[in-house]
């Protein structure tokens, strides 16, 4: 089986951490790196995060590069429901390697120019702000036709915004990176808020993976637990909504996904909107349709899906 080649920009993060050990566990994916960005928590605790996951699951030979301390043009934001240092209060085994010696916008690069040497291709996966990919377009545009295709986690369509009315944190963290995106002629799959949350790891679902043990199935159990936003009033349940992981599982197993064709502007200037994602399904804008937007998940394939990877791990794990 020919594994696709992707490289994960991320900002762990709970949620990125499950999503990377998902994608670890999938043989239908060969991580050619990971690239850290300025999101949940400042580069500095992204990168370390990184590592540390990579480490959990036995992988430290998969290169993090640190990237962009800070958005393009706004200040600074965090997230809310990481914990200080990004994981919640899972502790997780120290890196046994540095990050790599360079930027991550120069990896980028490179691997693009050796993919477009060769007639090839490669598929980033954006879990965090776009400051990276951003950067990259910006100094790079010739080497889009390198990227396959972009999948992201981030926007807010039909939903309400998760970090203000009307806009998802990602898209907020650094909204001119994320315009630089969009605007590009890059095909991009978008799993907003939309998707995010029917699939949500409830108390039910997370008392699901308490039986896997050694240290990959046991720190998923702790970040379930953690994840519980036990706001039912605005979730329809208890729980949290697995946002990052579901990039890694599209990538997977793409029959679990609807999607439909749209334009999509980010709004870059308005005090009050920033951030927001704007679909435009039927033409109104005149733009070619350059995003495939995921409005429907089959949320209990997720979960098994997940699963099944996670019994990959050996569960006698040190």
């Amino acid at each position: 089986m020919t594994s696709l080649p992707i490289i994960i920009d991320c900002d762990p993060g709970v949620d990125d951490a499950i999503a990377l050990l998902l994608a670890l566990a999938s043989p239908k994916l060969d991580i050619r790196g990971v690239t850290v960005v300025c999101g949940n928590v400042p580069v500095s605790a992204t990168s370390r995060n990184a590592l540390q996951i990579l480490e959990l699951a036995g992988r430290s030979d998969i290169p993090v590069y640190a990237g962009c301390p800070r958005p393009l043009v706004v200040a600074p934001i965090y997230g809310q429901f990481h914990g200080v240092g990004g994981l919640g209060k899972t502790e997780l085994p120290a890196p046994s390697h540095d990050v790599a010696p360079g930027h991550a916008v120069d990896f980028l690069i490179r691997q693009l120019e050796h993919a477009l040497a060769a007639d090839q291709q490669i598929t980033i996966c954006t879990l965090g702000p776009m400051t990276n990919i951003g950067v990259l377009l910006r100094m790079r545009p010739d080497l889009g036709p390198a990227i396959a295709r972009i999948v992201s986690m981030g926007g807010a369509y039909r939903e309400a915004g998760n970090r203000t009315m009307t806009s998802e944190f990602n898209m907020l963290a650094d909204p001119h990176a994320a315009s630089i995106v969009f605007s590009s002629d890059i095909p991009i799959v978008s799993i907003s808020l939309d998707a995010t949350h029917q699939v949500m790891a409830t108390p039910e679902r997370a008392q699901r993976f308490l039986p896997y043990k050694g240290r990959v199935g046991e720190t998923v159990s702790a970040f379930l637990s953690h994840w519980d936003r036990n706001d039912p009033r605005r979730y329809g349940s208890r729980g949290g909504p697995m946002h990052d992981p579901l990039v890694t599982a599209f990538l997977i197993a793409p029959h679990l996904f609807e999607t439909e064709r749209a334009r999509v502007f980010v709004e870059h200037s308005s005090p009050l909107c920033l951030g927001q994602t704007v679909a435009d399904r039927y033409g109104k804008s005149g733009e070619t349709p350059n995003v495939d937007i995921v409005t429907k998940v089959d949320a209990e394939g997720f979960f098994a899906l997940l699963e099944e990877h996670l019994a990959r791990y050996s569960p006698v794990e040190a």
